[in-house]
């Protein structure tokens, strides 16, 4: 029973759950992956829910799992931090391993800082955006974060050096800017343990502020108590157990019971020579300008030309997406959808849908094409941004009568081999998915230079039957800029982008 105690029940919890956030981040073979919920994490995480709860209201169906945590949270305290979240465990871990350090300076490293209020602040202000509609937390949630810097960056450069994880090397367009923001939040450990979760985090504010009428917590005898401070030394939080503990910052992380030495110090309810603990410390005044903040950056930010008051030909969204306006209520940038889809078109938006359409999906056909017969974005999307399709419904089999449509390819007759070079090219007419063919060829006679005469197949296109798939922008022989590009025009989503709007 030696080994029995809170501390290592703790770290088994620990290792289990971030083994099984890697097995699942890592799946590959998603058509098959029934019974994997490879968004588990996302649909566990309140802030997640709570956010697009905001921005929509409503809790889209898996996210209903983020109550386990809240419940959870209400009751025993601030214990995902430690016990459960990925991107704590691993800051934890690299705290550990990286920083060897004179007790002495443990202890002050481990010890409370005004600081540690900018999370609070930073969820402040991502809160106000989100009531008014603009969500935003995908940048700073840390699943959001650590799921999209591992399907971005580490896994494809995983597998560039393994060749074991994917057919076709993935190629991610902003790729080594997430992956050194990853890669800064790690460094920062070096200077101070688990500075995200201290410093930055909005989950752990929020799970914080939810902890701070939780029954159960850790508790000091201050009859027991000597003073050593020998709790401080491993303490996770930051939390000041060694005084009056800040609930709001303890992670319940259990070292500070196994490293008493006096027996001082237990989880559960108060008994009689138990100290008080200190309130949340947030500066009201910073609190209400954060929040004024928020306000004033709000319609800034919707005044910008984005893809929904300005539709760009660039933004093409994934089949199944909702309206664009909608689409940026519900997108938490998390990246599941381009670590699913198979042929690598999926990528993160820089700017080309506006600030708030950053990191959120768009399709590059030259990087690959939206595979006619795949619905896989749509399966885990775990807010509804982009909503669950089937086979059926996405090519319009019955009983749907038409397509999901995500856009229109145009021909750049200057660039077209056949029209601007009188050279044999079917290229694209021969992978076009649909059903009759959106290209068909024109058989036209055409008098050369010389004087001879050649017959030649012009490819056209029926507007009415291209889905926007880019198959044919992206296997076109015209390399550097194609003959055939998709644009979003013409999308299903959206009634109002199109070439022709219909009377009434």
């Amino acid at each position: 029973m030696k080994y029995l105690t809170l501390q290592n029940i703790r770290r088994t919890y620990s290792v289990f759950f971030f083994c099984l956030f890697v097995f699942l981040i890592t799946i590959t073979d998603f058509r098959n992956m029934k019974g994997y919920e490879v968004s588990l994490f996302l649909e566990l995480d309140p802030l997640v829910a709570f956010s697009t709860f905001l921005t929509g209201w409503t809790v889209y169906k898996g996210l209903v799992l983020s109550l386990i945590i809240l419940v959870g949270t209400f009751f025993f305290g601030r214990f995902f931090c430690s016990w459960i979240c990925p991107m704590g465990i691993l800051n934890q871990w690299i705290s550990h391993i990286f920083n060897k350090r004179r007790p002495v300076d443990d202890y002050r490293v481990n010890s409370y800082r005004p600081v540690f209020r900018v999370k609070y602040y930073i969820l402040t202000v991502l809160m106000v955006l989100a009531a008014f509609g603009s969500l935003q937390i995908g940048l700073f949630d840390p699943i959001s974060f650590m799921t999209r810097s591992f399907s971005t960056s580490l896994l494809p450069a995983f597998n560039y050096w393994s060749g074991n994880l994917y057919i076709k090397q993935p190629l991610f367009s902003g790729g080594v800017f997430i992956a050194l923001l990853f890669l800064a939040v790690l460094f920062a450990n070096r200077f101070l343990s688990r500075f995200w979760c201290r410093v930055i985090c909005p989950l752990g504010a929020l799970l914080g502020f939810l902890s701070g009428t939780s029954p159960l917590r850790i508790r000091r005898d201050v009859e027991k108590c000597t003073d050593c401070q020998k709790c401080l030394r491993f303490c996770h939080g930051a939390c000041d157990p060694h005084t009056e503990l800040r609930v709001s910052e303890c992670h319940l992380c259990m070292n500070c019971i196994e490293d008493c030495p006096e027996g001082a110090i237990h989880y559960g309810l108060p008994k009689s020579a138990s100290s008080i603990h200190a309130p949340l410390d947030i500066n009201r005044r910073r609190l209400i300008e954060t929040a004024v903040a928020g306000v004033i950056l709000f319609p800034m930010m919707r005044s910008a030309v984005n893809a929904e008051t300005d539709p760009q030909h660039r933004v093409i969204r994934p089949p199944g997406s909702i309206g664009e306006k909608d689409f940026l209520g519900r997108c938490i940038k998390c990246g599941e959808c381009m670590r699913v889809c198979p042929t690598n078109v999926l990528q993160p938006a820089l700017l080309e849908g506006g600030f708030e359409g950053l990191w959120a999906p768009i399709l590059i056909n030259k990087i690959g094409y939206c595979e006619f017969n795949c619905v896989l974005c749509s399966q885990v999307c775990p807010t509804g941004a982009i909503t669950p399709l089937s086979v059926e419904r996405k090519v319009g089999k019955p009983p749907y009568h038409k397509p999901v449509k995500i856009g229109t390819a145009f021909y750049d007759r200057g660039r077209c081999l056949p029209w601007a070079m009188n050279i044999e090219c079917i290229v694209c007419e021969e992978v076009c998915p649909t059903s009759p063919k959106a290209i068909w060829f024109e058989n036209v006679e055409v008098k050369l230079r010389d004087g001879m005469k050649k017959t030649l197949k012009r490819p056209r296109l029926d507007t009415k039957l291209c889905v926007g798939c880019g198959v044919c922008e992206n296997k076109c022989p015209v390399h550097d800029l194609p003959a055939i590009r998709v644009s979003s025009i013409g999308e299903t989503r959206s009634p109002s982008n199109h070439m022709i709007l219909r009377n009434g």
